[in-house]
Formats: structure tokens, sequence, C-alpha cells
């Protein structure tokens, strides 16, 4: 799909070299079509990388996206220049009149702490509340959809022995839900998180299913019944070799960290990780484009029905 970007973004250069279609304001406002509107919170320190990650996997339908990025106003970004946040981002103040077709909220490296110790929660509380009458789809993505599933369903999370950090099978336990039309009976998904979600607190609440898990990572991909809340506790959006820099990361700082996980070849990290989750995340964001938004957002957005 053409991306509707400011023509300034980093991404966007980098995107244009991939022939990913990005389509620009002038050309766009010409085009007698509604894009559909998605918002994206990015809780990620280096925000340039996560938005080329996530912007590359919302670009592959034939459907206009018009897209926002948000900050924390509660949350000063260390990783990234004041400079891109103040030219790229709004705050949520500059955003809450808006509706949007759909929002994406991030993950965060904030998970081995309690929800309620990280700065930005409570801001983060009033965008969940907000996004339930102002969005009509969520998808919210590794620390964000535990931190989505506890404020809506109180679903807590648990810490983990040891990093969950590779590149895990997973299978399809709702073959027939649109989010994961075209998937095959399993599919490879990568992890990187300290703390986890539990299918037997998810089954206590009658408004959620479990679409996609595995025997080793656990939960992956929960949805409510309506499909206007997903939440997915992996990092699809990753390119090949963002395990690899994570590790050389934690390596470097002396962390007890071990080789991820099924990534690379023979555990040898001097060889090229395998990327083999690519084509299941750009499936799985085009179908939440397509099928979780487009096909049952109204043409109004003032016609969202409040969950």
């Amino acid at each position: 799909m053409p991306i509707r970007i400011d023509d300034n973004l980093p991404a966007r250069e980098a995107l244009e070299n991939e022939n990913i279609f990005v389509i620009r304001h002038g050309r766009a406002r010409h085009q007698d079509i509604r894009p559909i509107k998605v918002a994206i919170v990015n809780l990620m320190p280096d925000k340039i990388t996560t938005e080329t990650q996530l912007l590359r996997l919302l670009s592959n339908t034939p459907l206009q996206v018009d897209i926002d990025l948000v900050q924390m106003s509660t949350h000063k970004s260390k990783n990234t220049s004041s400079e891109h946040m103040f030219k790229f981002y709004k705050t949520f103040d500059e955003i809450k009149g808006e509706r949007y077709d759909g929002m994406i909220v991030t993950g965060a490296p904030v998970e081995t702490m309690p929800f309620e110790q990280v700065d930005y929660w409570d801001e983060l509380c009033e965008i969940f509340d907000w996004a339930s009458s102002h969005v009509y789809s969520l998808m919210c993505l590794c620390w964000g959809a535990m931190a989505g599933l506890y404020h809506y369903y109180n679903v807590p999370k648990y810490d983990l022995p040891e990093k969950m950090f590779g590149v895990f099978e997973h299978i399809i336990s709702n073959p027939k839900h649109p989010l994961v039309k075209g998937f095959g009976d399993t599919f490879f998904a990568p992890h990187s998180r300290h703390t986890e979600i539990r299918a037997e607190d998810i089954e206590k609440v009658s408004d959620l299913e479990i679409l996609a898990f595995s025997y080793i990572s656990g939960v992956h991909i929960v949805s409510d019944k309506l499909q206007r809340r997903i939440f997915i506790t992996g990092h699809g959006e990753y390119d090949r070799e963002t395990l690899a820099n994570e590790y050389i990361r934690d390596k470097s700082k002396g962390l007890d960290i071990k080789v991820p996980y099924n990534y690379f070849p023979n555990d040898n990290p001097y060889e090229m990780p395998k990327f083999n989750w690519c084509c299941h995340a750009n499936l799985m964001f085009s179908n939440w484009l397509n099928y979780c938004v487009y096909q049952n957002t109204p043409y109004d957005l003032k016609d969202i029905q409040p969950l």
C-alpha cells in the first residue's frame, strides 16, 4: 500500500530504496480516496529503526495509509534526537481530538518493572482508555501487548528465569481468524523479552482468544472477539539483524545472554542469521489492515462505536 508520511522522515529514503510504495503528501491530496488513518505510539528507544520496520510492514496492500507518530509527553527519549522527535512526533494532547482506523502500540524496554512504576504508565492508560472510543482496531506489540492485556483485562505478566530470546516456531490455534488468513499450520516469529503472559490467564477472559502459541515461547497472538484489540508478544517487525544487534549489545555490557535460539546457523554469531519470519509478518500486518481495519471501520470515523 502507499504509505503517506512526511517527505523528510528518515524512514522514507530507506523504504524507497527497497521499492516500497511511499506516497508524498502532494500526490495524496489529489487522490479521491479516504486514507486509512493509523497512529503509531512508539515506545522503543531507537525510534527511527522502529518507524522503518513498522512502516515497511504497513506497505503491502493497495490501501493508502496516513501515519501519525506519537510520543509520550511524560518521558524524554534518550536514544533519538529531540530534533527528530519535535519534527515528526505528536503528543497525545495533539491527537486526542482525532479518530483513527488503527493504532499500534510498540514494545518498550521496561518489562521487568511493575506497570505502575513505568514513568509514563498513567499517560499510556489514558491513551488506552481514549482508544476504546477513538480507534477502531488497536494492535499492541511485546511489552505493549502485556500492558494492554493488563490494563483492559487485568491479565498479569510473569518474570522469566532467563530472557526469551530467539526465533520460535508457532502453531495456529484458530486458522479461520482473519488475522492469520493465509498462514500455514506453523510459522516463525522472533521474541526478545524477560516476561511472559500465560494461557490460563487468557482463557479466563471470555472476550479473548489465543490465535497462535509456541510450545517454547508460549502465547504469541491474542485477539478480542470483535478483532478490535490485538495483542502480539513477539516482534514480527524485526529486521534480519535486530536480534544480532541486541545480542552484541548485551554481550558488550557483560550481561549473561545466550545466543538467540534458532537464529544463527549452527548457533555461530559470525554467520548470517536466518530471516524466516518476514513473510508471515508481512501477511499478518496486511491482514490486520485489510480484514480487521479496512473491512470493518466506518467511513466516517465519528461513527466508531466505543468498546
